[in-house]
């Protein structure tokens, strides 16, 4: 009998944060590696425990390599590179324009060819060798496994149609199957002149090819970004953006009636807003904290200059382990954490430091950064350490990220040497950010997603205020993330009647929350209902193909009831996303080789 299988992602542990993937708990008494994405939105999956037939019975002398392996030339290649939306600003701004336009934000993403870098790197834990190159003006990406095993063979190229990252800190490539975009498996680190996995993947056994590009990432690298359909965060009907880099209209709002009144009209100017207007203008992209819930009925890409961002989204730090722990994006919150922010309060912003127009040359960074410094403290002009004249060195180092690899981030804590620093956000609870005071439903979600990551302790908080939640507000009955969150809860806990009833009110909710639809799937099946779990599987594979532990799990619904026809389908789909899925390829084999009899008990 073939049972359930584990996706082909959880073979990697350590992939707690994973951008790429789906939550993953074995159902045998005990919670165990669980995925979450970097991203404020999130796609758990449950599979059941199961065993892999032994690939040793089988023959050797054949393999089974996905249609991904042919070249997939992509379709839905972005529209050659629009007229720079800026120029209009320029007849009256020329210096902050030209200034502007040598900065990264400007640079932080656009066509593919523009931001090509060569790759010719193998990745030791997979044995996968990438190339990145050019051909005919476009670029490529190839990968295979040289000299593998029949069962482990790999080959093929994808044409990129995009490039994130301004190339300062790394960069990145995207590409499109079916109108759904995914992130690259390898990326440039700048800092380091190298090439590796991208983060969290760096011990992959598997090559990770359904990394799926997520719109609130988008925001902080390009302007106008459209929305996702309904039905996959990472499924657009053309490109995701018209045009790379950011642009004026993203700090400073829609220029349409400035521009209209020859530059009399009025525009945003983020320094005259309140200041927690006026921050949020950064923080959209500078605020990480160690968990995010976005408001019911909110969604972070409609933020707009001028918004406050804590009307769009809660952000929480732990206090229980307060400080930024080193995240790429934790900026804020380190500031907010050191004396100087405490003793200046809303004076102390961004822009005290950071001119958003221009990037400081390397040569004159110790110089400005230093009269940033003395513009408060004066008296420390002369006579403080004068053969350092660079403050940041002993202040505010910079430290390895805990969150991207081969990369260091500024300490913004600005602590004093031999002075030990104690964070002022201790204590046992999740602390908001920005003296917000969360409710049970933004707290409890907030507690939820600790509790994803392994915290047993996060998850006695957070079913008791997201029951709270449910039973104090009418509203609820339509929030698809609270039912998803708690009836995952329930179903870690044991509780898979109180689960099943919460995954189907969050699919009346939203009937494309496939997190629910995938556990609750699960749950038919662990009840011997294969005849219920099916479509609901289907569905999830149908609306989201790089779901790929879905699609496995569907496969061996079919084979179940046998449908081998349907299931090889079904694992040839899967293997076109995720070429290297271990599950997918062995399962399909035995199948085809008859060594799984489907329909056999």
């Amino acid at each position: 009998m073939w049972s359930l299988i584990f996706d082909d992602l959880a073979r990697f542990p350590e992939l707690n944060d994973a951008v790429s993937a789906f939550r993953r708990v074995e159902i045998c008494g005990a919670v165990d590696g669980i995925f979450l994405p970097m991203n404020r939105s999130s796609f758990p999956v449950i599979c059941l425990c199961g065993v892999l037939l032994m690939l040793a019975s089988l023959p050797a002398a054949r393999s089974i390599t996905a249609s991904a392996a042919k070249a997939d030339t992509g379709t839905g290649q972005p529209s050659p590179q629009a007229k720079n939306p800026d120029a209009p600003c320029a007849s009256c701004h020329r210096k902050i324009f030209d200034s502007w336009e040598r900065t990264p934000m400007a640079h932080a993403s656009g066509p593919a060819a523009e931001g090509f870098i060569p790759a010719d790197f193998t990745h030791a834990a997979s044995g996968v060798h990438y190339r990145v190159y050019l051909q005919e003006g476009k670029v490529w990406l190839s990968y295979e496994r040289p000299n593998a095993p029949p069962s482990r063979a790999l080959s093929g190229k994808q044409q990129l149609l995009l490039y994130l990252g301004s190339g300062r800190r790394g960069r990145t490539w995207l590409f499109q199957r079916e109108g759904y975009w995914y992130e690259i498996p390898i990326n440039w680190y700048a800092k380091k002149h190298l090439w590796d996995m991208t983060p969290h993947f760096l011990k992959a056994r598997e090559m990770p090819f359904t990394l799926p590009v997520d719109p609130g990432c988008l925001h902080c690298h390009a302007s106008n970004v459209q929305e996702s359909l309904p039905d996959a965060r990472n499924h657009f009907s053309g490109p995701p953006f018209p045009r790379g880099g950011l642009t004026c209209e993203d700090c400073h709002g829609d220029p349409a009636r400035h521009l209209a009144q020859g530059g009399k009209g009025p525009i945003l100017n983020p320094v005259k807003l309140d200041p927690v207007r006026r921050d949020s203008v950064c923080l959209e992209c500078h605020l990480e904290g160690e968990v995010a819930v976005v408001k019911q009925g909110r969604r972070l890409g409609e933020f707009r200059p001028g918004d406050n961002l804590f009307d769009y989204a809660v952000f929480f730090e732990d206090g229980r382990k307060a400080g930024a722990a080193g995240r790429a994006t934790s900026q804020w919150e380190s500031l907010l954490e050191s004396a100087c922010k405490r003793a200046s309060g809303d004076r102390l912003t961004c822009t005290t430091c950071h001119d958003p127009h221009s990037s400081v040359p390397v040569e004159d960074r110790v110089a400005y950064y230093r009269s940033r410094c003395l513009s408060c403290h004066t008296g420390l002009a002369t006579g403080h350490h004068d053969e350092n004249r660079d403050c940041t060195s002993c202040h505010m180092p910079r430290e390895e990220t805990a969150d991207i690899a081969h990369e260091q981030v500024t300490d913004h804590r600005i602590q004093i040497i031999g002075k030990s620093f104690v964070s002022p956000y201790v204590s046992q609870a999740l602390v908001p950010i920005g003296g917000i005071q969360p409710g049970p439903r933004d707290e409890g979600i907030a507690w939820s997603l600790l509790a994803l990551q392994g915290d047993r302790s996060a998850g006695e908080h957070a079913i008791p205020l997201l029951l709270q939640a449910e039973r104090s507000d009418p509203k609820q009955a339509s929030d698809s993330e609270l039912h998803m969150e708690l009836g995952f809860l329930e179903q870690v806990s044991g509780n898979s009647d109180r689960a099943a009833q919460e995954y189907q009110q969050a699919l009346r909710a939203d009937r494309f929350n496939e997190t629910a639809g995938a556990n609750l799937a699960v749950l038919k099946a662990q009840e011997g209902d294969f005849a219920a779990a099916l479509p609901l599987w289907e569905a999830v594979f149908t609306h989201d193909p790089g779901a790929s532990a879905a699609g496995i799990d569907l496969a061996v619904g079919q084979c179940r009831l046998g449908q081998a026809k349907a299931a090889e389908q079904t694992l040839r789909r899967v293997l076109v996303f995720s070429p290297d899925s271990d599950s997918a390829r062995s399962m399909l084999l035995a199948i085809t080789e008859g060594a799984q009899r489907c329909g056999a008990q």
